[in-house]
Order: structure tokens, then sequence, then C-alpha cells
């Protein structure tokens, strides 16, 4: 993975609107997330946050608005050709294809990319070692949290340039929660990945992130910083229900 500094704007929304059934939920969205940048986006069940993640990877179509990535609006591109842009995309509720094994599973994630070598996997394996020793295992099988290391693990092989993890702690037990957080600020470090997490967890909010976008009704409200974040009741407060 190569990185080029951390000034340059990678991603950004400019008045995004999107939703379904032609009702938005998105209502007027700007958001920016600098290369190498790990930012957060947190509030209250219902706000529009997965929407948004959605709305970025393009699996909800933008009603009006821009997604520009490096510059160029990817707001008419389907999904598999932003993933091909290098978004990664690790969904609520990881979503892994249950029957096929672990080694099919992230053979699926090296399918955007021309070719794929041990190399790889073993990166893949050293960040997250249970999947080396469940490789032959059905997906279905396994622990949420295995599963959502999987899920990661998939879309770090077809080697994005930003990935978008959507309430990766959802369900899981919080020993996983800790090793995730851990990895990806690892990776984010090592290799500059940009990530820009949904989550509900105080912990792995203030654990990951270095700035905080505040959404309430599809808009963003407010804007935390590191000072911010460090104080635990100011984040609980916005996620309170």
């Amino acid at each position: 993975m190569h990185r080029e500094g951390r000034s340059e704007v990678l991603l950004s929304t400019v008045g995004l609107r999107a939703g379904y059934g032609g009702k938005p939920v998105l209502q007027g969205l700007d958001i920016e997330v600098r290369e190498g940048e790990i930012v957060g986006v947190i509030g209250r069940n219902g706000v529009g946050k997965s929407t948004l993640m959605k709305t970025l990877i393009g699996l909800v179509p933008a009603m009006a608005g821009s997604v520009i990535l490096r510059g160029e609006a990817i707001e008419h591109l389907p999904a598999h050709k932003r993933a091909r842009l290098g978004l990664g995309y690790v969904p609520q509720g990881r979503d892994v294809f249950p029957r096929l094994s672990v080694a099919e599973n992230l053979q699926v994630g090296g399918l955007f990319r021309s070719s794929l070598t041990e190399a790889d996997r073993q990166r893949v394996f050293d960040y997250f070692p249970i999947l080396a020793e469940r490789r032959n295992q059905r997906a279905g099988t396994m622990s949420g949290g295995q599963q959502q290391q999987l899920a990661i693990g998939r879309v770090l092989l077809a080697d994005p340039g930003l990935v978008l993890l959507d309430e990766p702690s959802e369900g899981i037990q919080p020993n996983i929660v800790q090793d995730i957080a851990r990895i990806m600020v690892d990776l984010n470090r090592t290799t500059g990945l940009t990530i820009i997490l949904v989550e509900q967890n105080i912990d792995m909010i203030r654990a990951m992130v270095e700035r905080c976008y505040v959404m309430d009704k599809g808009r963003v409200v407010a804007s935390l910083d590191r000072d911010a974040l460090a104080d635990a009741d100011t984040v609980r407060r916005y996620l309170s229900v």
C-alpha cells in the first residue's frame, strides 16, 4: 500500500443527499477525510450513519450532491467500480459468505487485484492469526468476532486506500474489539491506510479515531477533535438516545 502524506484530501462529500424510496435520509452532508486519517462518525441510532457508509461505497444512490475521491466525482459509479478505485467496505453485520471457507472468503477479497500472492495472504494472517488457524473452516460456523476479523481481512486483501468500517464492535466480545482497534491503528500507522469508522463503542472510538463527525437527523451537527474525544462524557452525550 502506498500513501502520500496526510494533508491531501482523499474523500469528501458536498451537499450529499441520499435515502430510500425517494425519501432522503442524508440531508445535505459535508465531510472531508484526509490521506492517512482515522475519522469517526458517531450519533444515536437512526440518524443516517450506515446510510452514509452505503452511499459512499455506492450501495445507496446519491439523490443530490457529490462524493469526491482524490478530486474526482464518483457518486454515479457503481459499488464495484468504487472498490476498484481503492474503497473498501466492511458492512454492519459482517456479511461473510457463510458456506465458503475462510480461505475462499479471502480469495473473494483478492478478486479486485490483478494478482494475489501468498505473501499478500500471509500479511492478513499475520494481523489475524485466527484466520490462518481456521483457514479451512466454513465462515458461518465461526464466532461473530472471528467473522468480523475475516470480513476485515477480506477487504484488506483488495489493497484499499480507504476502509469504511460500519460498527465493527457490534455483537463482539470486548477482547476482540480491542484487538481489532489495535490492528487497525497499527495498519494506519505502518501503511497510512485511511479509515472512516462508524461506531457506538466509546472505548473503540477513543482508541482509534483522531477526530469525529457527529450526525443527527441526516446532518453533521458537530465535529470533535482529539481533546474533545478524550472526555468520555462528551462522547457519551452525543451517543445517548
